[in-house]
C-alpha cells in the first residue's frame, strides 16, 4: 500500500497562509489573515464555507459576462436531475469533514513546480484503495473555482454524509500550464498555457504524482474526469482521446477550446463502454452552442450520455449543481 503524500518533494500548504496548519477542512478552513488571499483566491473571494454562507453567483478571473440576454434553449432533463435541495452546497457542522490540502510537485514535462489541491474523504485511511476524480478549472482562475467558489469539497462531504456517494478523492489541478505555487495565474487568461503542455502535465506528471503519493486504485474503472468551461474543454479534449484512462466523463458548460466534436465522437462503441458521459449547461449560457453541438453529434451516432440543460448562465451556480448531480454516479 502507498503512503499518502511521503515524496519528501511534496510540500504540503494551508493554502497561501503563513500559519504552521498543513490542512484546510473542506467544511470551515481557517479565516486568512486581512488582506490575505484564501486558499489561492483572491481577496474577498467566498470561502470553503462557513455554516449558512452563500456561494458566488459568477465567477472569478475577471471573466466576460456570459450571460445570454434570452434563454439559448429549453431546459432539459431536470426531472430527472432537478434543481439541487436547498442547503446541499452549505457546511454542516454534524457530519464528518474531508480535508483539502495544497501541495507542490515536480513536473518534468514543464520544467517548473507545480501546485496541486487535493480533497481527501472523511476517514480516508491507508487501509483501503479510492477512486480519483481529476477536476478542472475555467479559463483565469484557478483550482479555488471549485474549491471555495462552487463548493465541491462541502457538497462532497454531505453527499457523503447521505451515503449517495461513493468516498472519492478529487484533484484539482492548477489548468494553466504556467502556474507555479507563487503565482497561480489568477486573472491570465492566455488561452495557448490550457492547452496541449497542460494535458501532457495532466497524464505523464499530476496522475502518476497522486497514485504515487495517495491510496488510489490505478485503473480507468476508478478514475474519471470532469471540469467547468475551459476545464470542460480539456476534460473532453483529454478524456475522449484516453478512454483506455479514463471510465467516466462530466464536463458543465465546455467552452470553445473543446476540440470539434466530430474529431472527439469518433468511436461509438468505445464511446459506449464509458461508465458516464456527461453533458451539462445552462440555457442562459453564451457558449451554449458548444454543449449543444456534442449533444446533437452524440445523440446522432447513439452515443449514450447524460444530457441535463437547466437555466444558468456561465456561472458557478451551474457548476455546483451539477457536481451534485454527477458526483452521486461516480464509481458506482
Amino acid at each position: 500500500m502507498r503512503r499518502p503524500v511521503s515524496n519528501p518533494k511534496v510540500l504540503v500548504l494551508l493554502a497561501a497562509l503563513a500559519a504552521p496548519a498543513t490542512v484546510l477542512h473542506a467544511q470551515g478552513g481557517a479565516a486568512p489573515a486581512a488582506g490575505v488571499p484564501a486558499a489561492g483566491g483572491p481577496t474577498g473571494a467566498p470561502q470553503a464555507g462557513g455554516p449558512g454562507a452563500a456561494p458566488a453567483a459568477g465567477r472569478a478571473g475577471g471573466a466576460p459576462n456570459l450571460t445570454a440576454t434570452e434563454p439559448m434553449g429549453p431546459v432539459e432533463n431536470l426531472t430527472a436531475y432537478p434543481v439541487p435541495p436547498e442547503g446541499f452546497n452549505v457546511a454542516r457542522e454534524n457530519i464528518p469533514h474531508g480535508e483539502v490540502k495544497l501541495v507542490e510537485y515536480d513536473s518534468k514535462t514543464l520544467g517548473i513546480r507545480r501546485p496541486l489541491r487535493v480533497y481527501t474523504p472523511p476517514g480516508y485511511s491507508t487501509a483501503r484503495r479510492y477512486p480519483v476524480l481529476y477536476l478542472q478549472h475555467g479559463l483565469g482562475n484557478t483550482s479555488t473555482e471549485w474549491v471555495q467558489r462552487a463548493r465541491a469539497p462541502i457538497i462532497a462531504d454531505n453527499l457523503i454524509a447521505e451515503g449517495k456517494m461513493v468516498p472519492m478523492i478529487i484533484v484539482f489541478p492548477s489548468g494553466n500550464a504556467t502556474a507555479t505555487p507563487g503565482d497561480e495565474k489568477q486573472g491570465d487568461r492566455t488561452q495557448a498555457s490550457y492547452g496541449q503542455p497542460y494535458h501532457d502535465d495532466l497524464l505523464k506528471e499530476v496522475i502518476p504524482f497522486v497514485e504515487a503519493n495517495y491510496s488510489v486504485s490505478t485503473d480507468r474503472a476508478n478514475r474519471g474526469i470532469a471540469g467547468m468551461s475551459m476545464g470542460s474543454g480539456q476534460a473532453l479534449n483529454v478524456g475522449l482521446t484516453n478512454l483506455d484512462k479514463f471510465d467516466w466523463i462530466a464536463v458543465v458548460a465546455p467552452a470553445p477550446n473543446t476540440r470539434p466534436a466530430a474529431e472527439l465522437l469518433t468511436d461509438t462503441a468505445a464511446l459506449n463502454r464509458l461508465k458516464l458521459f456527461w453533458l451539462s449547461v445552462g440555457n442562459r449560457d453564451s457558449l451554449y452552442r458548444v454543449a449543444q453541438g456534442l449533444h446533437t453529434l452524440a445523440t446522432e451516432k447513439g452515443v449514450t450520455h447524460i444530457w441535463r440543460v437547466d437555466t444558468n448562465a456561465h456561472d458557478t451556480g451551474a457548476m455546483s449543481a451539477n457536481f451534485y448531480h454527477f458526483a452521486q454516479k461516480l464509481f458506482k
